[in-house]
């Protein structure tokens, strides 16, 4: 059991550590590439982009968002803004009619049939060159659509993802959030290096219209309809692009349920999806996205599961042995003094700390990116705690559920997510 439990560590560990090597070798050779630009930008050319806002249940966030795009350094007569009502029982649908009178605001009610369908009416309703969305608990910087549509200037890039923020933590869990998210801003950007990005983010991903006209609309996709367009447009070889200073600030769940229910829908959408792209796995001709960001992605959530197990195994074994020790010789006292006995010096907690290492320098340049600082924070041992302890349960859940093809529901998932800017 011992030796089994051995090479499988160490098999997942060397997975794991040649995915953060490859990030990191990327980022030395790519990093003068990585644009961040602080001051307002002009371009040569403003195409036309409409920006379309599915809502549910979002009457205390919804009002922001849409002027969050209204303060957008754009062109207005070039900027259009869709607003749909996905059938909310609140009183979101009152909030919308406020932006009836805007000229290039349009206002459209459905019933309720999910994102992807108020998505998909969006898009018919779209005249526009450049087409995206925004989440309706989100909010823009306003130099955020200029840094993206600059990089419409290469005519072979059909989409361009943000770089999203955790809109103003206020808990320990938002925080350990935060610093997953400051992560993947640097995490994104060296997967667009390698064309490897397997996601278009609801919050403000922009796109190409004629990825729609092509490749049809969005699916339903196991309710992530934006991993299954991004990989889609990876089969059909078009360039996904990551613009690290388009900032886009979202709120994040509270609490350790309303987070479950968050990532069990990621999860399953993501292990769903994979099996649904299947083919592309370990294919040079889909390149990273299938030789790296599919495989490594299935085998982070299995590395959990099994670090999950093993814990718990020595936690079994501890005790056994500690209840052995008590039957047979009583109480010991613990010893006051640290012998370096006690230290663990296997190469393994070394290969640990150097995996964790790599971790914490995908923090501190994320976060360099997001906010121009390099610094640790409480945040990053906060994530570390959280998501070693609460992870794994999702994910056990995320595959027991697609082997029973039991979905999450998004508009579950709405209900209990609001906050006010």
């Amino acid at each position: 059991m011992h030796s089994a439990q051995t090479y499988i560590f160490y098999t997942l560990a060397f997975l794991s550590l040649y995915v953060q090597v490859f990030l990191l070798v990327t980022y030395f050779e790519r990093r003068k590439d990585i644009l961040i630009r602080k001051k307002p930008i002009k371009l040569a050319s403003y195409p036309g982009v409409t920006v379309i806002v599915p809502c549910y249940n979002e009457e205390d966030t919804i009002e922001s968002t849409v002027n969050s795009l209204l303060q957008l350094r754009y062109p207005k007569d070039k900027l259009e803004i869709i607003l749909i009502d996905d059938g909310s029982t609140d009183n979101t649908w009152s909030v919308l009619q406020k932006f009836e009178g805007h000229k290039n605001i349009r206002v459209y009610q459905q019933p309720n049939g999910g994102k992807h369908t108020a998505i998909n009416f969006g898009l018919e309703q779209t005249r526009t060159e450049l087409v995206g969305g925004l989440d309706s608990d989100s909010f823009v910087h306003p130099e955020a659509l200029k840094r993206i549509v600059s990089y419409f200037e290469d005519r072979t890039v059909m989409a361009v993802c943000p770089s999203i923020i955790v809109h103003k933590p206020n808990n320990y869990l938002q925080k350990a959030q935060k610093a997953e998210y400051d992560m993947s801003v640097f995490t994104k950007k060296m997967l667009a290096f390698a064309g490897g990005i397997h996601v278009t983010p609801g919050p403000f991903s922009i796109f190409r219209k004629k990825v729609f006209d092509d490749l049809g609309p969005y699916k339903k996709a196991h309710n992530t309809e934006d991993q299954e367009i991004a990989l889609r447009m990876q089969v059909a070889g078009y360039k996904i692009e990551h613009c690290p200073d388009a900032y886009v600030y979202t709120k994040t769940p509270t609490t350790i349920p309303k987070l479950y229910r968050q990532r069990l829908r990621w999860i399953y959408g993501f292990i769903k999806n994979a099996y649904d792209y299947k083919k592309i796995w370990f294919r040079p001709k889909y390149g990273t996205v299938g030789l790296l960001t599919i495989p490594a992605g299935l085998i982070s959530l299995w590395s959990l599961i099994f670090l999950l197990s093993l814990i718990g195994y020595n936690i079994y074994q501890f005790i056994e042995r500690r209840v052995l020790e008590l039957q047979s010789v009583g109480f010991v006292s613990v010893p006051t003094a640290i012998d370096p006995f006690y230290i663990n010096t296997q190469a393994s907690l070394f290969l640990l700390f150097f995996i964790y290492g790599l971790v914490f320098f995908g923090f501190l340049m994320g976060r360099k990116m997001a906010h121009g600082t390099m610094r640790v924070k409480l945040s990053d041992f906060y994530f570390i705690i959280v998501y070693r302890l609460v992870a794994p349960f999702w994910i056990i859940r995320a595959f027991i559920n697609s082997f029973r093809n039991k979905e999450s529901s998004w508009t579950l998932e709405r209900k209990s997510t609001s906050i006010k800017q």
